[in-house]
């Protein structure tokens, strides 16, 4: 048994808890509203992010993170992209943390803007961490929407790590007769699929909507976009470093690609289909005051604040990239959906 920190008290750092409780562990998670602490506590109900799932009694909260954090055998970082080294910087003091003693395991998706410019999130977090963690941090990814997982749904993830006893640690905790967990050495592409799948399935999700009253969109231009997507994903995820050709083909690249376009329980699959249907972004100037003001559309798409991020990274390593530029410039208020779409037809027909 093993005393485990979750950090972050959304859907899939809930679900993720439960599984963990339910494996046997003690779990403490670390929330932002102290009502939802309480309904943890008391009610052993995250009401809020992932209703009508009851919680092990083994699982308790709180709104300290240096509490959630100090004395754990294992840290999970399930906190979205924005906020994750404000989280980081506030659990440094913890014991276990100063002297490298906790397994630090990662489900954030996307990536860290910094002073050199946009960065994966273990290589971010490796220089805010102690030096203990460099090469030692767990990545998880995978098809794994909470709403299933929490309900014991079969699913598949992968355990990204350089350091490969570390990730057959991860896979053991994590792992049941409905949790199937395969390890990696290739924590790069591994990283790029989780936060590049979401900004495909921006895309998939605006083509979802429009093909429904189109005469020239079906299923066989979603297949197309998708598989497009998943080739943007794997030049991308090379030239930052990759390891693993593989790694694309697997449930970490397509096999989540998937779920993330085509699931009902997929943010960002929401967010391009809202864009069409209900004009979404017409409150908002562009791409940055978006996500300045994104709290405002009540769900979090990563999508949305990896865009940016994507493009940044695709100029710098000259990389073509024309589904993630065709999102961005229509988060941008530059292109409509249906143009972006005529022209990413238009690029591939030459």
């Amino acid at each position: 048994m093993a005393d485990i920190g979750v950090m972050g008290a959304g859907a899939w750092g809930t679900a993720v808890a439960k599984l963990l409780a339910e494996n046997g562990n003690e779990v403490t998670m670390w929330c932002l509203e102290p009502g939802l602490a309480a309904a943890i506590n008391e009610a052993h109900e995250n009401g809020l992010y992932l209703p009508g799932v009851a919680l092990p009694g083994t699982v308790t909260a709180t709104t300290d993170p240096l509490e959630a954090a100090s004395g754990r055998d294992v840290i999970v970082l399930a906190v979205p992209s924005l906020f994750l080294l404000d989280v980081v910087r506030r659990i440094l003091t913890a014991p276990n943390v100063m002297e490298g003693r906790s397994l630090v395991i990662v489900l954030t998706k996307g990536f860290i803007p910094t002073a050199r410019g946009p960065r994966l999130i273990v290589e971010t977090l490796e220089d805010h961490l102690p030096g203990f963690f460099r090469g030692n941090i767990v990545y998880v990814s995978g098809p794994s929407h909470a709403e299933e997982v929490s309900r014991g749904f079969v699913t598949g993830l992968i355990a990204a790590s350089e350091n490969g006893r570390n990730a057959i640690r991860t896979r053991e905790l994590f792992k049941s007769r409905r949790m199937l967990v395969f390890p990696s050495l290739d924590v790069v592409g591994v990283q790029v699929c989780g936060a590049v799948k979401n900004v495909i399935a921006i895309a998939f999700g605006m083509l979802d909507a429009i093909k429904a009253t189109s005469e020239v969109f079906g299923d066989n231009t979603e297949s197309l976009l998708l598989a497009a997507g998943l080739n943007e994903i794997q030049l991308l995820g090379m030239a930052l470093g990759s390891t693993h050709p593989e790694t694309f083909t697997s449930i970490s690249g397509v096999g989540d690609l998937d779920v993330t376009c085509r699931s009902v329980h997929g943010r960002n699959r929401r967010f391009g289909r809202e864009i069409v249907e209900k004009d979404i972004l017409a409150k908002f100037s562009g791409v940055d005051d978006l996500v300045a003001r994104i709290r405002e559309l009540g769900y979090l798409p990563e999508g949305v604040v990896a865009c940016k991020h994507v493009i940044a990274l695709a100029e710098e390593r000259k990389v073509a990239m024309p589904i993630s530029n065709g999102v961005f410039r229509i988060l941008d208020k530059i292109l409509s959906p249906r143009e972006f779409l005529e022209e990413f037809v238009g690029s591939l027909a030459g």
